[in-house]
């Protein structure tokens, strides 16, 4: 390995690496409370660091951003399909761990390479390209009011879980033509798989829904990326389209809610945002520089053992971008005022970059603007020290993020918590599946 003799060496307070040989663990509440500390003891290894992502899973992370550099725009050397991941094949990680969802194989634009990824990512950028934004931005718009007509009258709110996490799987729900039954077992699945919380059983919930949900628009297409997908000169089978619904639902979802709470919690702690004429663009734009939403992934597995920034990789040897490090890699500090604004690493970069960058950022700037111009005196309950991160190795999101403002009166009555549930109420959520959850809450109120 790699190490730089002028660079301090000392791991993180509690850090469970610290004297003993092992992988810099990106799991836990140390890791979760302060990641920063961690990438800088991880900077001590060089452009790259061995990490254990969940209890037996071992992992390289790239923290330079050069290097992340490098290996996002070298698909020859690096590929994207987790069939080649060496140490599940030899059953040195199983399928039940909690972080195997967001890194097994699926026939997805993300785990593809080459004519395959090519013809998959085309499918899926010429559908999302047919999204009207003035549609999009009206959906929003009535996503947050149903959403803040819940809490508005209570004078208090937890922005992300009433909020943040709630908005962008209404949203995709609408995109995607999901019908109530189906949204509801949709937005179950996805909470699951992220909050790794039953993670196998809600990868299974996920999959069966999206399988209705396509079965449902091959007999009934609709005005809807699902029924663009598959009318597309690809020719998408139906394993491919649940698959990309899959990806499309999962990796909006869950970055979106992050992008959205961390950019309010900024706008709501950082004083340069009150009365500076800085716009809500700026704060995301921010957040996608200092806390993005998807701190550690982009998988990539060698194609053959390789010398790559120092470190001796082995084929198959599963590897990650640390988008959080790279972003304050030192080595940028004297030119990222410089940098484009869209020169951060939160998007990707090469084949593999986001392909919804635009619509996820116009639907972080609706729904922060919309909550903000409806509850212009808001601000946090807690002190911001007081805050919590969600432990895991791929997200920088918040437990919670509590806040205040004037109540208001509202001329629609909110549902009741039981059709709401959130945080500890997700069992109750699964239970509800049949019976009507969230999205069957929402079409009811916007019917009434």
């Amino acid at each position: 390995m790699n190490m730089q003799s002028d660079f301090p060496a000392a791991p993180p307070p509690g850090c469970p690496a610290h004297g003993s040989g092992k992988r810099v663990p990106l799991y836990g509440t140390e890791f979760a409370a302060d990641p920063g500390a961690y990438y800088t003891y991880m900077r001590s290894y060089g452009p790259t660091a061995p990490v254990e992502l969940s209890p037996g899973v071992e992992a390289t992370l790239v923290t330079d951003y050069s290097a992340a550099l490098q290996l996002l725009q070298n698909p020859d050397t690096f590929r994207k399909d987790s069939r080649r991941w060496r140490d599940y094949n030899e059953g040195k990680v199983t399928r039940d761990n909690p972080v195997v969802p967001l890194l097994e194989y699926r026939p997805n634009c993300m785990f593809t390479d080459g004519a395959e990824h090519m013809r998959l990512r085309q499918a899926v950028t010429d559908s999302l390209a047919r999204v009207d934004t003035h549609r999009l931005s009206r959906h929003v718009e009535r996503v947050a009011d149903y959403l803040m007509d819940q809490f508005l009258s209570r004078g208090s709110a937890d922005l992300l879980n009433d909020y943040a996490k709630l908005l962008p799987l209404f949203v995709f729900n609408e995109l995607f033509g999901c019908p109530a039954e189906i949204g509801d077992r949709v937005i179950f699945g996805i909470s699951g798989i992220f909050d790794g919380i039953n993670a196998e059983k809600a990868n299974e919930v996920l999959g069966q829904s999206v399988g209705e949900l396509v079965a449902l628009k091959r007999k009934q297409p609709g005005d809807d990326v699902t029924s663009w997908l598959m009318q597309h000169h690809a020719q998408l089978n139906d394993e491919e389209m649940a698959h990309q619904l899959v990806l499309l639902l999962g990796a909006g979802a869950e970055p979106q809610r992050n992008l959205i709470a961390n950019a309010l919690l900024l706008l709501l702690s950082d004083e340069r945002y009150a009365g500076a004429g800085l716009l809500v663009e700026d704060a995301l734009d921010d957040v996608l520089w200092n806390s993005p939403p998807m701190a550690n992934y982009a998988p990539h597995y060698p194609v053959t053992d390789v010398d790559f920034a120092g470190t001796r990789l082995r084929a198959g040897e599963l590897v990650l971008i640390s988008i959080a490090a790279a972003n304050s890699d030192p080595a940028l500090s004297a030119s990222r005022q410089q940098l484009s604004k869209r020169a951060h690493l939160a998007w990707s970069a090469g084949p593999h970059a986001c392909p919804a960058k635009d619509t996820s950022q116009l639907i972080g700037v609706v729904a922060i603007e919309k909550l903000l111009n409806k509850l212009p005196d808001i601000e946090l309950a807690v002190p911001e020290s007081s805050l919590t991160w969600r432990p895991g190795p791929f997200n920088r999101g918040l437990t919670a993020l509590p806040a205040r403002f004037t109540p208001i009166r509202t001329e629609k009555q909110p549902v009741t918590q039981q059709q709401i549930p959130t945080g500890d109420h997700r069992a109750h959520a699964q239970n509800k599946t049949e019976k009507g959850g969230l999205w069957s809450s929402f079409l009811s109120w916007w019917r009434a």
